[in-house]
């Protein structure tokens, strides 16, 4: 029997705002330990929360993201559970009244956005060795009280891999609107993952489990693999799937339980007595939408109408520094330089140099990539040796052109009396390949373009080459 992975996913985004969501304490990550702090976060007796305004204008705006209905009110509840890095045995979250249900992003389904407070740091002894001489663990309250907007998906996803595409997208997306940094390595996006199988056909879920607080991509992918690969195992040998919280160790590869999984009531929601509910007016919904920058989703679809490959408008809207630096070349001025040969450039050649870095902090300014573009155009210089120029272009900076002239490495344009002679001495030379040619075998023509090449450092062109041999030979 073969099965198939559903996938529901919980994606944790903190709100770039400078203050904490119900205090004023910086929300800025890092700092000295514990320094981050009040009464209010720390959980106090007698201490009250205040909603900060500026954490529900950054959801409003993800919410419209994400297509979502807005709720003309939504309200706070305590989940309560115990967990030292929780200094008031409860969280401030969203139950039956989230900010917002329904809409989509991409082609997985959106089932709810809600506004909760994070939990403090906890560091454990095991991940970095003894703390202060002994094996205990220890909790910075710093990140406490931070805001979080937490998306839940509906059961959508089918694989590891299209998790992995939907969560670029929703990262490139929270970036471009400005609420949120998305970096997973300070913990400002973590997702957990809900995953079941089922027979292929089958419309029934199956028993599900969920990996909690994965932190990069890479191990999303791997964990939900090899959670899929697990429960098919334990299916095919008879067993069954027991709904749990897991931990994937990216190391190892392993699986292993956290504890049962929880359900809606083991948290004994109930509403929160110290906040009245939020009313999102009119307003607030046209400012939102005023603020809204355009999304990669219809950058895309732009860039696509430009002409460009749909591959290549992918990678352009969804690694929105990338876009960018695109769109300031392009409108650099210059009229020789293709889209889709512009697009090639930035998409291939200039990732294959700075691979994940800002291209935009690189010292290849955006009008220099277009002037190669259009050297390469005005055939002024050949494909091979405007690669060269980038290299120097990435380590230096300058300008293409300048460049070109100082190294002497500016085409050989067609019909240049100092080809003919060279592809002469080339065709003399490789007797063999040019009998070959002359008997219908174009392949053996690469010999020849080769020895032209070595003697003129690249600058002759392909095309000019192949047109001058054909001639000579009769062909």
């Amino acid at each position: 029997m073969d099965y198939e992975p559903v996938i529901g996913l919980e994606v944790h985004a903190q709100l770039l705002t400078q203050a904490k969501i119900f205090c004023g304490c910086s929300a800025k990550f890092g700092g000295v330990p514990n320094h981050h702090t009040c009464p209010v976060c720390l959980g106090m007796p007698g201490v009250l929360p205040v909603l900060n305004k500026k954490v529900v204008e950054y959801a409003m705006k993800m919410a419209l993201a994400a297509n979502c209905r807005i709720n003309g009110e939504c309200s706070f509840a305590r989940k309560n559970y115990f967990y030292p890095d929780l200094p008031k045995g409860y969280q401030i979250s969203q139950y039956d009244e989230p900010l917002c249900r329904g809409g989509h992003l991409g082609d997985v389904r959106i089932h709810r956005v809600h506004l909760e407070e994070d939990a403090a740091k906890l560091v454990h002894a095991g991940a970095s060795g003894r703390i202060h001489g002994s094996d205990a663990s220890v909790v910075d309250f710093n990140r406490g009280g931070t805001p979080l907007a937490e998306i839940v998906t509906e059961p959508d996803v089918r694989s590891a891999a299209q998790a992995r595409e939907w969560l670029t997208l929703l990262r490139t997306t929270l970036r471009r609107l400005g609420v949120s940094d998305v970096n997973m390595e300070e913990g400002s996006l973590r997702c957990d993952a809900n995953i079941s199988i089922r027979p292929v056909g089958s419309t029934e879920l199956g028993t599900k489990t969920e990996l909690k607080n994965m932190n990069s991509f890479r191990f999303i992918e791997r964990g939900i693999n090899a959670e899929v690969a697990r429960q098919e195992a334990l299916l095919r040998d008879g067993g069954q799937v027991v709904q749990e919280t897991l931990h994937f160790d990216p190391r190892t590869e392993a699986i292993t339980s956290l504890r049962s999984k929880e359900e809606a009531h083991d948290y004994r929601y109930f509403p929160e007595p110290d906040l009245v509910p939020v009313a999102t007016s009119v307003e607030m919904l046209a400012a939102a939408r005023d603020a809204m920058p355009e999304l990669p989703a219809a950058r895309e679809e732009r860039l696509q109408a430009l002409g460009i490959s749909a591959a290549d408008a992918r990678q352009l809207a969804w690694r929105t520094e990338l876009g960018d630096y695109f769109e300031a070349a392009l409108a650099s001025g210059n009229s020789r330089v293709g889209v889709q040969s512009l697009a090639n450039w930035v998409c291939n050649e200039l990732v294959a140099r700075v691979g994940e870095d800002d291209p935009n902090a690189s010292k290849v300014r955006p009008d220099a990539l277009a002037g190669l573009v259009a050297l390469v155009a005005a055939k002024a210089v050949t494909v091979g040796n405007a690669k060269l120029v980038l290299d120097r272009l990435v380590a230096e900076g300058g300008d293409p052109a300048q460049i070109v002239e100082a190294e002497d490495l500016g085409a050989i344009a067609g019909g240049d009396d100092a080809l003919e002679p060279i592809v002469d001495a080339a065709l003399a030379a490789n007797a063999d390949a040019a009998e070959k040619i002359r008997a219908g075998n174009m392949k053996a023509i690469g010999a020849i373009i080769g020895h032209v090449m070595r003697e003129t450092k690249g600058r002759a062109d392909g095309a000019e080459v192949t047109r001058l041999v054909r001639s000579k030979l009769g062909l």
